[in-house]
């Protein structure tokens, strides 16, 4: 039986944390692809009792950490340094 693309993304996320960039190289398709599914995945957790946990993205230049951002994706620059170096956000499944 075949599965879906989400049903994916919550396999290899409860295996171990992940990066987009991570999780996309094994999936076999482009991050932005990635990017559309992450918000239904969170979804479906919440509504089976579990939770898409989130590391959030953090500068390398000045080390900020994206603590309050509500999208999955990666932020493009630091709103501190402006700075185009970011460590991007892990996902794991609690």
């Amino acid at each position: 039986m075949h599965r879906t693309v989400r049903q994916e993304i919550v396999t290899l996320l409860e295996a171990r944390e992940r990066t987009p960039r991570q999780l996309a190289d094994l999936l076999g398709m482009r991050e932005r692809e990635l990017s559309d599914h992450l918000p239904h995945v969170a979804r479906t957790l919440r509504a089976g009792g579990r939770r898409l946990a989130v590391r959030p993205a953090e500068c390398l230049a000045c080390g900020h950490v994206f603590r309050d951002r509500r999208r999955l994706t990666a932020p493009s620059r630091c709103p501190r340094c402006k700075s185009l170096r970011i460590d991007p956000p892990a996902y794991r499944v609690e």
